[in-house]
């Protein structure tokens, strides 16, 4: 049944001309006018949102839903989870969450809907958040190596940077890591060949890293080793563990004559009177700076300050012919 038609059941219906008993010649008899209208029946409004049926049992009068109305209460619930459905494909998470909650609300109050709904919702819910869950995993991973992306990697270096401000700590390093000679890899094995080397070279990395630390992609075939909490040394020991684990990998079982060595630099920022003393960017380029000190000692080696001198550890090698 339609709004309208619910509506139309308290309105009274043209009919055809009646004289009115409650007038005599055309002067309204005001006693017999105020006893019809105190007699007579009247038909209860309903609202439209909500088709009741009043009935009276002893005396009491109770309110049944129609079957029109649970149909609509029905429909509003999947309208609901459909429009929740889509939000949550396009990431607006919040407005998804919010038409959930009103499909929740509806079912929970309308005694027509079955009492395994709220279940229903519920496992709803955790669905959309398992799959926001991923769904911000994968915009901080990169899609190849699985490693952090630049993206995470400028967002928990402002973070760790934070951390560390608050002293306790003997600061924060970043060791900038390339690949040598990756275009030749590409040029000769192919580039397959060249994903499932930088897919290795993240898993080697990824050992042996402090807590807290990370590896994340910055770009082509660099990555950067992110190591809060560390002193100079200790962030100097794990990038030359990191560079001779690279080295020492059998790459020739991967495709014959295949070799990979990186290249490392390492800049570590202290933590002094409770104040860090460069930003991330200025970190970043220093150890990038430091990288570059790296390749042109050899390739092969990791390159990192000692007060104000640089000094280089690692085994450089010659460019193959």
């Amino acid at each position: 049944m339609s709004a309208v038609a619910v509506l139309d059941q308290g309105v009274a219906q043209p009919g055809p001309a009646r004289r009115d008993p409650a007038r005599h010649d055309g002067v309204r008899n005001d006693a017999a006018w105020r006893d019809r209208r105190i007699n007579e029946p009247t038909v209860p409004m309903q609202h439209p949102g909500r088709h009741l049926e009043a009935t009276s049992v002893n005396g009491l009068v109770s309110d049944r839903v129609s079957p029109e109305a649970a149909e609509d209460a029905t429909s509003l619930v999947e309208l609901h989870e459909t429009i929740a459905s889509l939000l949550a494909s396009r990431g607006e998470w919040r407005q998804a969450y919010e038409h959930l909650r009103h499909a929740f609300d509806i079912a929970t109050a309308d005694k027509t809907m079955p009492p395994q709904v709220p279940q229903q919702f519920r496992l709803e819910v955790a669905r959309l958040r398992r799959e926001h869950a991923e769904a911000r995993e994968q915009s901080i991973r990169d899609a190849l190596t699985a490693s952090y992306n630049r993206r995470y990697l400028d967002q928990r270096l402002v973070e760790v940077l934070a951390e560390q401000r608050g002293g306790g700590s003997d600061g924060i390093a970043v060791a900038l890591v390339d690949l040598d000679w990756f275009k030749s890899v590409n040029d000769t094995f192919g580039h397959l060949v060249g994903d499932r080397v930088l897919q290795q070279v993240v898993e080697l990395l990824q050992i042996g890293l402090p807590e807290g630390g990370f590896c994340a992609r910055y770009g082509g075939e660099e990555f950067v080793l992110l190591l809060p909490g560390v002193d100079g040394g200790t962030a100097t020991t794990v990038a030359e563990a990191a560079r001779a684990r690279i080295e020492a990998y059998p790459w020739s079982q991967l495709v014959l004559g295949l070799r990979i060595t990186v290249s490392i630099g390492v800049a570590h920022q202290p933590v002094t009177g409770g104040r860090a003393l460069t930003n991330p960017e200025q970190q970043l380029r220093s150890a990038d700076g430091l990288l570059y000190t790296a390749k042109q000692s050899g390739r092969n080696a990791v390159a990192y300050r000692v007060g104000g001198e640089v000094r280089l550890s690692g085994a450089p090698v010659r460019r193959p012919r």
